[in-house]
């Protein structure tokens, strides 16, 4: 019997479990594969003894209507950065991936499907270039892969955004308040831009374009009339001022990236500081965004993906990550898939229908 490895990392995300059962359901259509999920991604390969999961019938039966992942997963531990302890007990950051895809290799694993966004693809083609036959799977909420026209989650977490921000809308109405909302997507604003024009935005700020906080003052002023009306904002977590940077701190211990949040915060202050005499309330979404069940589309995309990634490994199209380009499911490059980061650009249509229908982003 051949064997595949199933991995997922980075953060969790709606359509993850029926990415697993997609891969599951199609191997189960061939006689000679058995496939296996690695615990919290590679950890479960390197703990002692190795946490793996067989990805049986009984395992993923049903999978796909559930948020997060049956494998679990970390933003710890990545192999191409990670903690260890020198003989002076400080951290040192190394590059493991060799080892990894040795250590692999040595637990019988004829193939790699990972599960992931842009740190993860890149984890793929460095077991790649190591010599483990590796398919990528493009996994995030913030739609920031370029390779791919969309990923699974993204419309989830536009869904989550949106039914919030419609609850919003009628408190702002109703206490003259401006609401502001704030979304994830780290340094892409595909989340917050989606989110304006399907929940009616008056101000959405976005990390592509610095916003003028006196800009948004004028604005929101123009929106009241002898202290009544109200404004409703969405601001992406990554958002800044045209004089000033984002908000964020320290991330995990073992997990390269910056801990992004509280944006929200900094704008309120920014605008009572610039003479907003309005009453106004923040809110941050924060994981309700990555949590849950998955809306259709996404079981849609990320069950097709499972089934493409298992035929590509039947194919032998290793070094590829599955892609959704023009309506049709194809795969690129890994080299490729993780060459450009998908921010929204300001010649966008959706920032010009935005503008059209009276969002203002600040500029």
């Amino acid at each position: 019997m051949k064997k595949l490895l199933v991995v997922t990392g980075g953060g969790d995300c709606p359509g993850l479990n029926a990415v697993i059962r997609g891969i599951a359901k199609r191997a189960k259509k061939e006689n000679d594969w058995e496939v296996y999920g690695s615990k919290e991604g590679f950890v479960g390969v390197w703990s002692e003894p190795t946490e793996l999961l067989k990805l049986t019938k009984s395992k993923t039966a049903g999978i796909h209507v559930k948020g997060g992942t049956i494998l679990k997963t970390t933003n710890r531990a990545d192999p191409l950065h990670y903690p260890v302890k020198d003989e002076h007990g400080n951290i040192v950051i190394v590059d493991k991936t060799k080892e990894l895809a040795e250590r692999i290799k040595a637990l019988g694993f004829d193939a790699l499907i990972n599960i992931g966004g842009d740190g993860s693809q890149k984890i793929s083609k460095a077991l790649f270039d190591h010599g483990l036959p590796v398919i990528g799977v493009p996994k995030t909420i913030d739609n920031d892969l370029s390779a791919t026209d969309m990923t699974f989650g993204f419309q989830t977490a536009v869904q989550i955004a949106t039914e919030s921000f419609d609850r919003l809308v009628t408190t702002a109405e109703s206490h003259s308040r401006v609401m502001i909302m704030e979304v994830m997507g780290r340094d892409a604003g595909w989340i917050a831009l989606h989110t304006a024009i399907a929940g009616g935005a008056e101000i959405c700020l976005i990390p592509e374009i610095p916003y003028d906080v006196k800009k948004l003052v004028k604005r929101i002023n123009a929106r009241y009339d002898n202290g009544r009306g109200f404004v409703n904002v969405v601001i992406a977590e990554g958002a800044k001022a045209q004089e000033g940077s984002i908000v964020a701190r320290a991330g995990d211990e073992g997990s390269r990236h910056v801990r992004l949040g509280g944006v929200a915060y900094q704008l309120s202050q920014q605008l009572k500081d610039a003479g907003v005499t309005a009453d106004i309330r923040e809110t941050v979404l924060g994981h309700t965004q990555r949590g849950g069940t998955p809306v259709a589309f996404d079981r849609v995309l990320a069950s097709v993906f499972g089934v493409k990634a298992f035929e590509m490994v039947l194919n032998g199209d290793f070094g590829q990550m599955v892609a959704f380009k023009n309506n049709d499911f194809v795969s690129v490059p890994l080299e490729e898939a993780t060459r450009d980061y998908n921010k929204v650009g300001e010649s966008n249509y959706l920032i010009q229908a935005a503008k059209g229908l009276g969002v203002s982003f600040g500029d």
